[in-house]
């Protein structure tokens, strides 16, 4: 799979895509890097650390987040990938789920779209994402955590998902999936996704998983945000084993070393 300038065997190893939140209300980091010069020094620092993509978001998505315009989120996030995009020799990704965002983002240098919501909130995203070439990753979500049968509904939301992407013409080889852990599942269905999540590769694309610090961590070990470094390396080490092609993550180092003892164990 291609990305930017960047070839990613999707098949055989498990990447990173680092977190960089220029918000100041993100769960677990808003504030901490919602200045240019902090985002370029933690983005620097994740690169040396070992992230392969860097993932710009400029809005929390948080439970309960409160949502921004479109022209504030284009502000947060278009300044910094146009720098991130003359500093650093990485890939680029931008996490927003709205047209207007995705475009001016894409124009500044994004190589890759982060859709909460899988083009299904706005199916101009996906046209957009197609029309630059660009690769996306495709998220499940829902407004309420109402299922019969959990697995079942959750792939076939995603098959839609695949749908809209191909109708506006992105190529099957752009195109990544995440189950969406901490997004309209109850906390036994977070955990049911993170152990199913083998089952997506019946799909035919590649798997993202993103649980960094999330509340299914915090709920299971009863700690902070900031204390659930050892519960996302669970989580990243049981990416690796169920074939997963990329975890999305805060604390670069520490799921780095885990990702490569795994694949070490595993023969990779």
């Amino acid at each position: 799979m291609k990305i930017g300038n960047k070839e990613f065997d999707v098949k055989n190893k498990t990447y990173i895509m680092g977190i960089l939140n220029v918000t100041p209300d993100s769960f677990s980091d808003g504030g901490r890097y919602d200045r240019l010069d902090e985002a370029l020094r933690h983005t620097e620092e994740m690169v040396r650390d070992g992230a392969d993509i860097i993932d710009v978001g400029g809005e929390s998505t948080r439970p309960g987040h409160t949502p921004i315009s479109e022209e504030e989120e284009i502000a947060r996030v278009a300044p910094v990938l146009e720098a991130l995009k003359s500093r650093f020799d990485v890939p680029l990704s931008v996490d927003t789920y709205k047209g207007r965002v995705a475009e001016a983002a894409l124009q500044a240098g994004a190589d890759l779209v982060n859709d909460i919501w899988g083009f299904r909130q706005d199916r101009r995203v996906a046209e957009l994402t197609a029309r630059y070439g660009a690769a996306c990753c495709l998220m499940h979500n829902r407004h309420e955590a109402a299922y019969r049968n959990f697995m079942e509904e959750l792939l076939e939301d995603l098959r839609e998902c695949v749908r809209i992407a191909a109708e506006a013409g992105v190529p099957e080889e752009k195109i990544l999936l995440d189950p969406g852990v901490g997004f309209g599942k109850t906390y036994e269905q977070n955990l049911e996704a993170i152990r199913r999540v083998d089952e997506l590769h019946a799909l035919g694309f590649p798997i993202l998983l993103g649980t960094s610090r999330k509340s299914v961590i915090g709920l299971t070990l009863a700690l902070p945000t900031d204390q659930r470094v050892e519960g996302t390396l669970a989580t990243t080490v049981l990416a690796v084993m169920k074939g997963c092609a990329f975890v999305r993550v805060h604390d670069i180092k520490e799921n780095r070393r885990a990702i490569q003892m795994t694949e070490a164990i595993l023969g990779r």
